[in-house]
């Protein structure tokens, strides 16, 4: 009887290790503890995609590591927007498709990272939702984004939010293991990264358990049940006052103040009577509110108000004591605005494309 060979278990990507793990996994395959440190820097600091180019290796050793994964995706489709937004089509190992954003500022550069490959909450006015759920994400997956946007930029990354395709909380685990990561091996503070989320039963309360110093970013988008589940269908199952609760409790927990985004919607949630009835649930409350002018979605007639209605709104909660702020619109042109990722498959459009990139 002929014996079948074992297959050799699949060797996961290195992307994700700590320094003191790949010290570890670099003794293993018997090479001294400073290559370990070496790898750290070629991987977080270089960004290589590939063992084999890194040049202070040994050849022989670089020849034998040609198999193991660094765990880079590939750069499928890339867009510019005239204010300098880059939006990324990112290909996966096993094909699927994500999208994320490198935002740049005089003095930042953002990243915004995808969670999911699509989102399951199908927010009426988010495009992600609209092509439904595939998978979460893995955490050496949501740290090559980072990566990429810092090397396509050549220069260091300063911020992140999670505020692309995806809902966070409910791929918490490889979300709490990049923020980490982020913060000790890419050397991003916590402060500069924000977790945003739809609001999730219970997983508020077990993110503050954390006791990160990331900030919390709850998607309300609106000031009444009624027209929240209209807007997000999951609050159906997590009403509003059960929400802001939870809400309260993170801050009890962390001492951290909570940013609520509120998506303006001409006619349906923008009006005088809105801002009135949403700075009476967060009076007294430790947060921030953050209004985001609709970005327009093909799926959707919802319309984008005047500039007027926006500061109308502004000035309703300041009168009540309200912190609050405009988001600017960045990499509209481009479909890279909030709630305009999806994972569509595009056409090149500039030299800089490539497939592996």
């Amino acid at each position: 009887m002929t014996a079948i060979a074992a297959t050799p278990p699949i060797q996961p990507p290195l992307l994700g290790k700590s320094r003191a793990e790949l010290v570890e996994w670099v003794q293993q395959q018997g090479q001294p503890a400073y290559r370990g440190k070496q790898l750290h820097e070629w991987i977080y600091a270089k960004g290589v995609r590939s063992l084999a180019t890194i040049s202070v290796f040994p050849k022989q050793w670089r020849a034998a590591l040609e198999t193991v994964e660094v765990g880079r995706s590939h750069l499928h489709y890339r867009a510019v927007a005239p204010d300098g937004t880059i939006k990324y089509l990112l290909r996966l190992s096993d094909g699927h498709m994500i999208e994320t954003v490198g935002i740049p500022t005089d003095k930042r550069l953002t990243v915004c990272v995808s969670s999911q490959v699509g989102c399951p909450m199908a927010c009426t006015f988010c495009a992600t939702g609209k092509g439904g759920f595939l998978r979460n994400l893995a955490t050496h997956e949501i740290l090559d984004q980072v990566l990429t946007v810092q090397s396509d930029f050549g220069q260091r990354v300063t911020n992140i939010v999670f505020m692309g395709m995806g809902e966070p909380l409910l791929n918490d685990q490889a979300v709490l293991a990049a923020v980490r990561s982020i913060n000790q091996d890419i050397g991003i503070g916590q402060r500069c990264i924000t977790i945003s989320t739809v609001g999730i039963p219970g997983r508020i309360r077990r993110w503050a358990e954390h006791q990160l110093q990331a900030t919390l970013a709850v998607s309300l988008h609106a000031s009444n049940q009624s027209i929240r589940e209209q807007l997000v269908p999951s609050a159906r199952q997590y009403p509003l006052p059960m929400l802001l609760e939870e809400c309260r409790e993170y801050v009890q927990i962390t001492g951290r103040r909570v940013t609520f985004e509120y998506i303006l919607l001409a006619e349906l949630n923008d009006l005088p009577t809105h801002a009135d009835e949403l700075a009476h649930h967060l009076r007294g409350f430790q947060s921030h509110v953050n209004l985001i002018p609709y970005n327009p979605i093909q799926e959707m007639d919802y319309q984008r108000p005047t500039p007027k209605r926006v500061e109308t709104f502004v000035q309703r909660l300041q009168a009540a004591g309200i912190a609050v702020s405009v988001r600017q619109t960045r990499g509209l042109e481009a479909d890279a605005a909030c709630g305009q990722l999806r994972a569509a498959i595009a056409p090149r459009i500039d030299s800089k494309n490539s497939e592996n990139r």
